[in-house]
């Protein structure tokens, strides 16, 4: 091969293994673990958990790891001030009309009363940080059934105190919209939708997180809950099950003649199928907790929970 040719080959055979290096370092950048949804979601969560926020408390409080204690109102005493962020529930979309996304979130605040105040925090990212734009209070106890950012508007599906409802017991559904105006999250509308009943837990299927107050179910489980017709119905981790129910009251609720099929499982699936069925049983009330159904009860342990988030791509919890 003459020399000229020898070079010219030698620089093609250098341009292909550029060619393969420059795809394989965009593949790898593609597949990097910044733009995975799971990963992003959690760093998200993380960067609300540790910010500031105005509007709670008289002064900016900073949330570590989601929370944010205040100084003991009695020295000694164990009452304080208390700010927790609810991290599964992040709303985003436009709300400054820059064409990029912001969020939305729910944070609590408790000072040690038997009220609990509902903030929504408005938030903008900025080179890949997130700073609190604008807080309101949304009100005391009030429960959210969803939420989405529609238009530059939060808007939140809510149930709150309404006429002749005791401070305790919310039962009045309402539609209400902010939106972000010079540094402030202003009221734009609510709509009254009627009263809760058990037709708010319907069209869904609802999907066990906690069995029991802070208690995560094991990843590999599924249990579900269903509702319609006067009837509950779901998947228990080896068997179906099903139940009438009884509402006597907006809130509060019973099952009963409740049967499941009689297949067999491993011992630690059958023994999370029995502690399941045997609380769902007991159950008499149910509320809201940002998007998630919250069953309960007191017993003489005190008050047992469970915890249902929604199924994805079920239908919109409030009904009309």
């Amino acid at each position: 091969m003459a020399a000229g040719e020898r070079w010219r080959s030698s620089m093609r055979q250098r341009l292909v293994a550029t060619a393969l290096l420059v795809a394989a370092t965009a593949c790898s950048r593609g597949a990097s673990v910044q733009d995975d949804p799971a990963a992003q979601a959690a760093r998200t969560k993380h960067q609300l958990a540790n910010a500031s926020y105005s509007g709670i408390m008289s002064e900016p409080v900073t949330l570590t790891d989601g929370r944010w204690e205040g100084e003991a109102y009695v020295e000694g005493g164990a009452a304080r001030p208390v700010v927790s962020l609810i991290d599964h529930f992040i709303l985003s979309g436009d709300l400054d009309s820059d064409g990029a996304d912001d969020m939305a979130a729910l944070l609590w605040e408790s000072s040690g009363g038997s009220g609990t105040r509902l903030y929504l925090a408005a938030m903008g990212v900025h080179n890949e940080d997130v700073a609190n734009l604008a807080t309101t209070l949304i009100g005391d106890r009030v429960q959210v059934l969803s939420g989405a950012i529609v238009n530059g508007l939060v808007s939140l599906h809510v149930i709150r105190v309404g006429p002749g409802d005791a401070a305790c017991c919310p039962t009045e559904k309402a539609r209400v919209t902010w939106a972000l105006r010079q540094g402030s999250l202003a009221l734009a509308g609510e709509e009254i939708a009627g009263t809760l009943s058990l037709a708010d837990l319907e069209n869904v299927e609802w999907v066990l997180v906690e069995l029991g107050r802070d208690q995560p179910l094991p990843t590999d489980a599924k249990i579900t809950l269903a509702f319609g017709d006067g009837r509950a119905s779901g998947h228990s981790g080896c068997n179906t099950y099903f139940a009438g129910t009884i509402a006597s009251a907006p809130g509060e609720l019973a099952f009963n003649g409740m049967g499941a099929t009689r297949m067999a499982c491993p011992e630690p699936v059958m023994d999370l199928e029995r502690r399941y069925l045997k609380t769902l049983a007991g159950m008499s009330r149910y509320s809201f907790l940002a998007g998630r159904l919250v069953l309960g009860c007191d017993t003489d342990e005190g008050p047992q929970t469970l915890v249902f988030a929604q199924q994805a791509g079920s239908e919109e919890v409030l009904s009309q």
